[in-house]
């Protein structure tokens, strides 16, 4: 039977099971101080998108976070998905409540009307043109279709409530005039009966094959729930027109793609099919792919791909993969496939992948175009002659870029880069895109078709400066043709015009809030586009500076520190509060490079440590906890050494800066960060206490991997033992806040990882708290559970943290 997230009441009475108030006041919502609530209700900066014709910059207003009541709607979780049943679309989706249009050459923005008084806008596509915007919108029977036009801002509907967004978004532009939806089928009727009595056991069963899968949560678990997944994710295809006509095609299922061709003419269509699994997720069950034509008529099956129930976690999927349409023709296919082993390259390497195209109409053969050594991640195109390859293998960070030219299959390509992922002060850029006669992104090049321009973050000891490079293929060279530079941080979004010499850059300062420019790049000059307020005026004052240390193994460490406002150095050291997660690296030279940028604007989210500057606290955000894999070994063979190695250099630096008092230090996380908490309060004595929210805590509920571990339990059985704090729960000795969303949908991180970790810690006398956040995912949302999260946070280091040394916490 398809299960609903409504709790029952004793369920929402155990919110708070050990309190630090009286009982009577365990099952409400608790606010923190003013200055920290201010933090969850501060306006959110829009979203941005860029219109194809590069005239717009379409702002989405972010409404508040949403109120408890909107996250305890009815809900469906089948087959990893989270459905809300009455909007015909996912539970927990991202929505916008208003649309502007912003002229990137002049001009006041213009807010867009039409829109009903309270919108939920959804998902949204420009047309090709850039002329209109085709939207998805919450009306009381469910999802509409509505179109903007920029030319008036004005929203009009096209359809009424018949889009089905359960298997992603129900839209897309099939050429100028129309659209191909996703709609709920004409004749679906009522949702299947709840199951009162069952038929019969629920029955699984394995003939010898190695199936390991990770642990995956709202699986399908009988015939119940597969009936409810099918009729809540089957749609059907139909065409609809700029004056609201609905063509049905005979395509009726499981869509989860629908692609058109460049010309438009053409359909490629991806739908899941039966049979179904009770072990994975839908994205591994039965998948057919196929190109249709306008009428819905099959024109050519690319592949049928089987249930991958079998298949390690980290594996490609068997037949083509990567199907997309070739971006500079009217209607090519572009797929990889994996080769069986033996196969090699014209050049004799091992060969692991090869790549093809086919056109329309799909007779004969597919060309083979080239073979990779490594795993083939994307194709961006140009023309013929150019077109760009990227190949990259998992195990040892390698990453290759590479010229082809596709009209000429099997020719030489040639090698523009070659990097270790993990290296990034030495990431060449990706390259600027423009779009084609068709509406399609490709690789913008020079006049001549000899210069590519590349955009970065530019990594560097210093932080972060992004920059712009007119990029010579034939000689590999590159001429700088802009970098960010201090005071400011700015970072290049795209080119405004044909002659690349205008660029829309996002630009941001310590102290002035991200906002968008338009840079004319010879001369500099700068025609700002928006006026974003700073949303959060009270941290004005507070320091930030990157601070850089070692650890005692000599890998070089840094992080970003907050010190609140007004405190200077003669008030005496801090209570300190470390935020972190850590990370695993192959070399030292990657693990040390730098990540924070102090140009960067002092973002605050409620879910991170910054609030709390506010409330008397330094602030140690994201110090490097690098976990490096070394000679001969993978880098969790010493986890929890290197983690207590990276904790004890952050604690050194601190003290010896005379910022941090070492008696008033706690360390905290989220999810992986989390775990991190808990290991280093069961294995040092550096912190006062600890706060993990949303973590997992015993590895032998994640057997078959986590994180980036690809080992099983059963092939390290003592890296699992070693990295659990669950079974060192006896050796916790400072206080430790809990914190776990009663609706977690985080592979590993199941809500009964905290539970039986508190059960543990309880069970050997430790002092510790858990609090169950009701209807909250893996990350919080409403409002009353934010709130309520910096008030358990907030009294939780007060209580421990804040007395001074040689003082008994307030608790006692």
């Amino acid at each position: 039977m398809a299960r609903s997230v409504l709790l029952p009441a004793a369920l929402l009475a155990a919110l708070l099971l050990t309190p630090l108030v009286s009982a009577q006041d365990t099952a409400v919502y608790r606010t923190p101080r003013p200055a920290l609530a201010a933090i969850v209700d501060a306006p959110l900066a829009p979203v941005t998108s860029l219109s194809p014709d590069r005239r717009h910059l379409l702002l989405l207003d972010r409404p508040d976070s949403p109120g408890i009541a909107e996250l305890a709607q009815p809900e469906l979780r089948l087959a990893g998905l989270r459905i809300n049943p009455a909007a015909n679309g996912p539970s927990r989706a991202t929505y916008y409540t208003g649309l502007t249009l912003q002229p990137l050459e002049g001009g006041p923005a213009r807010r867009v009307t039409g829109l009903p008084e309270r919108t939920a806008l959804g998902d949204y596509a420009w047309s090709r043109d850039g002329h209109l915007i085709a939207c998805t919108l919450r009306g009381e029977g469910g999802l509409e279709l509505w179109l903007v036009d920029t030319a008036t801002a004005r929203a009009r509907p096209l359809t009424g409530p018949v889009l089905n967004a359960v298997l992603g978004d129900p839209l897309v532009w099939l050429d100028a005039t129309t659209l191909v939806i996703r709609r709920l089928p004409a004749d679906r009727g009522a949702p299947p009966a709840p199951a009162t009595l069952p038929p019969g056991p629920v029955v699984q069963e394995n003939n010898g094959r190695k199936a390991p899968s990770r642990t995956y949560q709202d699986l399908l678990t009988n015939p119940s729930d597969e009936k409810h997944f099918e009729y809540h994710a089957t749609s059907e295809l139909a065409l609809v027109t700029l004056d609201g006509k609905i063509k049905s095609l005979p395509v009726r299922g499981l869509v989860t793609l629908v692609s058109p061709s460049p010309d438009g003419r053409l359909l490629l269509v991806s739908m899941l099919h039966r049979p179904y699994s009770y072990l994975v997720t839908w994205g591994r069950f039965p998948t057919s792919v196929d190109v249709l034509d306008r009428e819905g008529r099959r024109q050519y099956r690319v592949i049928d791909r089987p249930l991958r129930e079998n298949t390690a976690t980290d594996a490609v999927d068997p037949g083509p993969r990567n199907v997309t349409w070739r971006a500079d023709q009217p209607a090519t296919l572009s797929w990889v496939t994996a080769l069986g082993r033996g196969a090699q390259t014209p050049d004799k390497a091992t060969a692991r992948d090869a790549w093809f195209t086919f056109a329309a109409p799909f007779t004969g053969k597919p060309v083979e175009q080239q073979r990779f050594e490594y795993r083939v991640g994307s194709v961006q195109w140009a023309d013929d002659t150019f077109a760009l390859v990227t190949e990259s293998w998992t195990t040892t960070k390698a990453q290759r870029t590479w010229q082809v030219a596709p009209g000429t299959p099997g020719s030489p390509r040639r090698l523009l880069h070659e990097f270790n992922s993990e290296d990034r002060y030495k990431d060449p850029g990706r390259p600027a895109t423009t779009r084609n006669a068709f509406g399609r992104p490709v690789v913008l090049r020079s006049a001549d078709g000899g210069t590519i321009y590349l955009a970065g973050a530019g990594a560097s000891p210093d932080g972060d400066r992004p920059f712009l490079d007119a990029f010579e293929v034939a000689t590999k060279t590159s001429t700088r043709v802009w970098r960010s530079a201090p005071p400011q941080y700015e970072e290049f979004i795209a080119f405004t015009d044909a002659s690349a010499t205008r660029a829309l850059m996002a630009r941001e300062s310590p102290t002035e809030p991200l906002n968008y420019v338009v840079r004319t790049l010879p001369t500099g000059e700068l025609t700002p586009l928006t006026r974003f307020a700073n949303p959060y005026p009270q941290f004005a004052a507070v320091k930030a500076e990157v601070i850089h240390y070692q650890r005692a193994d000599g890998v070089p460490l840094s992080g970003k520190l907050y010190l609140p406002p007004g405190w200077t150095p003669d008030q005496g050291p801090l209570p300190t509060l470390l935020w972190a997660y850590p990370r695993e690296f192959l070399s030292e030279e990657a693990a040390g490079q730098v990540k924070a940028t102090p140009e960067r604007f002092v973002r605050v989210s409620a879910q991170g440590p910054l609030p709390f500057l506010l409330a008397g606290y330094a602030v140690l955000d994201d110090p490097a906890m690098p976990i490096v894999a070394r000679k001969g070994q993978k880098s969790n063979d010493t986890y929890v050494e290197q983690l207590v190695a990276s904790a004890q250099a952050a604690v050194d630096e601190l003290v010896r800066r005379k910022v941090s008092d070492p008696k008033r230090l706690a360390v905290g996380g989220h999810s992986y960060g989390a775990f991190m908490t808990a290991n280093l309060l069961a294995h040092t004595n550096l912190f006062r206490a600890g706060i993990a929210r949303s973590g997992a805590y015993n590895r032998t509920l994640t057997p078959f991997g986590f994180q980036n571990e690809k080992r099983t339990f059963w092939q390290a059985p003592g890296v699992y033992a070693a990295m659990s704090p669950f079974n060192f729960a006896d050796k916790v000795k400072d206080p430790l806040l809990l914190i776990h969303g009663l609706a977690d949908n985080n592979p590993g991180t199941f809500t009964l990882q905290s539970e039986r970790f508190y059960q543990a810690l309880k069970g050997h006398g430790a002092t510790t708290r858990l609090v169950l956040l009701p209807h909250e995912a893996h990350g919080y949302r409403a409002r009353e559970s934010l709130l309520h999260m910096l008030w358990e946070m907030e009294t939780w280091l007060d209580t421990y943290v804040k007395s001074p040394p040689g003082e008994k916490p307030k608790s006692e």
